[in-house]
C-alpha cells in the first residue's frame, strides 16, 4: 500500500483547508445564529447555500463520486483525507454536498437508477438543489438484521402500493427534502430471506407519508436536517419507480453500505483531530491550581493517547479504503467491519478526554465538544451497530482457519 497522497489529492487538500479556514469554521456560529433565528428550526440558514455557491464555484463540489461523469473521478484512498477535513465541521459536508444520506442515496442512483430516475432525483441531488433520506430503520423490530423489516411493498397493476412503520429516517426534516428511497419487502414468504426485500423511491410529498414526529439525539433535534419517525398509510408510486428490480433490496443495500460506512468513519477521523486541538489549546491556556494544565501529566498523557488512537484509526480507515479500490467492497467487508467498530470508539475516547479537560464548559453549548460526542455516539449504531459487525469480523477471522 502506497501511503504518499496523489497529487490531485494534495491539490484538494490544500484547497479544501484553505476554504474551511476562510469560509466554514467562521460561518459555523453564523450557521447557528441564523438557526436560532428564525420561526422555525425546519428552515434552512441562509448561509448554508451561499457557502454551497461558493464552494461548487471552486471545483469542490461532489468529491465523494468516483465516478469522474458525476464527481470528481476520486478513489476512495484519494477520498478519505479530504472526507477527514470535511468531518472536522458539522456544516462542512453538505456545504461541499458530501453528506449523508444524499451521498448514499446519490451512489444507489448512479449505480442502480435507470436513466429516467436519474434524470427526475440524481441530476437536482448533484447539484444540490434538494435533498433525500433513506427509509430503512424501523421501531417494532430489531432492525439490526434487516430481514426483520416488515414494511409491505406490493404490485398492483402500474403503481406499488406502500405501508410500513419507520424510524430514524435522516433527513426527513428538510424542507428541501423531496425523495426517499425506502426499503420494504415485496416477496416476504420467499425461501431466500435475502431476496425478500427491495428498494423503491418515494416522493416526500406523496399522499400517505407522514410524519409522526422527530427524534432527538441526546436533547439534539440536529435541524434542520432531523432524524423523522415517519409512517407510509397506502403510499401510491409509479411502478417505474422500483430500484434495480423486485427482491433485490440486499444486494442495492450492500452497495450502499460499503460506502457510506468508510465516509462515516473518514469523518469520524476529522472530528477526532477536531477535539484534540480542541484539548491542546485549553491545555495550553486554562491555568488551575498555578499552573498551566498541560503541564501535569496526566494531560499529557490523555494528550499523547490521543493521537496514537487517532493515527491507527487513519491508518485502518486508509487499509479499508486501499482494500475497497483495489479487490472490491466485497473483499474488503471485514476492514469496512473493523473501521466501523474501532473509529467510532476511537473518537468518543478522544472527545471525552477533551470534554474532561474542558470541565463544565465541554458539556455546553459553548465548545462543539458534547454536540461531537451525541453524534459520534450515534455511529456504533447507524449503519449496523458494533455487535453485528464484530460478529462479521469473528465470523470471517475463523474462515481463515478452517
Amino acid at each position: 500500500m502506497e501511503f504518499e497522497y496523489s497529487k490531485r489529492t494534495k491539490m484538494y487538500m490544500e484547497q479544501l483547508t484553505e476554504f474551511m479556514d476562510k469560509h466554514v469554521y467562521p460561518g459555523e456560529q453564523t450557521f447557528a445564529d441564523q438557526l436560532h433565528a428564525q420561526p422555525t428550526r425546519w428552515q434552512v440558514p441562509p448561509i448554508m447555500e451561499e457557502l454551497k455557491a461558493k464552494a461548487r464555484e471552486r471545483g469542490l463540489w461532489n468529491l465523494f463520486l468516483p465516478e469522474s461523469e458525476y464527481g470528481a473521478g476520486l478513489t476512495n484512498l484519494e477520498y478519505a483525507p479530504l472526507c477527514e477535513i470535511m468531518g472536522r465541521s458539522w456544516i462542512a459536508p453538505e456545504v461541499f454536498n458530501c453528506s449523508a444520506p444524499d451521498t448514499g442515496n446519490m451512489e444507489v442512483l448512479v449505480r442502480y437508477g435507470t436513466e429516467a430516475q436519474k434524470k427526475q432525483w440524481l441530476t437536482p441531488l448533484l447539484e444540490g438543489k434538494i435533498r433525500s433520506a433513506f427509509a430503512m430503520t424501523e421501531p417494532k423490530v430489531a432492525s439490526s438484521d434487516a430481514t426483520n423489516i416488515e414494511a409491505s411493498i406490493v404490485r398492483q397493476g402500474d403503481e406499488y402500493v406502500i405501508n410500513g412503520h419507520k424510524w430514524w429516517t435522516s433527513g426527513l426534516g428538510d424542507p428541501r427534502c423531496k425523495i426517499l428511497i425506502f426499503m420494504g419487502k415485496t416477496d416476504p414468504k420467499n425461501p431466500d430471506k435475502y431476496k425478500q426485500q427491495s428498494m423503491i423511491l418515494v416522493p416526500r410529498d406523496a399522499p400517505g407519508v407522514k410524519v409522526v414526529r422527530m427524534l432527538t439525539v441526546f436533547g439534539y433535534d440536529d435541524a434542520p436536517h432531523g432524524h423523522g419517525e415517519v409512517v407510509f398509510e397506502n403510499v401510491r408510486v409509479p411502478a417505474a419507480n422500483m430500484l434495480l428490480g423486485e427482491g433485490r433490496g440486499f444486494e442495492i443495500a450492500q452497495g450502499r453500505l460499503g460506502p457510506g460506512r468508510i465516509h462515516h468513519c473518514m469523518r469520524q477521523i476529522g472530528v477526532a483531530e477536531r477535539a484534540l486541538e480542541l484539548m491542546c489549546e485549553r491545555a495550553r491556556k486554562r491555568v488551575a491550581f498555578g499552573k498551566p494544565l498541560a503541564d501535569n501529566d496526566i494531560t499529557l498523557e490523555r494528550i499523547a493517547q490521543s493521537r496514537i488512537e487517532i493515527e491507527q484509526a487513519r491508518l485502518l480507515v486508509l487499509k479499508a479504503a486501499y482494500m475497497m479500490d483495489t479487490a472490491g467492497n466485497k473483499a474488503a467487508k471485514q476492514e469496512i467491519a473493523a473501521i466501523k467498530v474501532a473509529v467510532p470508539n476511537m473518537t468518543l475516547r478522544v472527545v471525552e478526554r477533551a470534554m474532561q479537560l474542558h470541565g463544565g464548559g465541554g458539556v455546553s453549548q459553548a465548545f462543539p465538544l458534547a454536540a461531537m460526542w451525541a453524534h459520534s455516539r450515534t455511529l456504533r449504531f447507524a449503519d449496523g451497530p458494533d455487535e453485528v459487525h464484530r460478529r462479521q469480523i469473528g465470523r470471517l477471522e475463523l474462515k481463515k482457519h478452517g
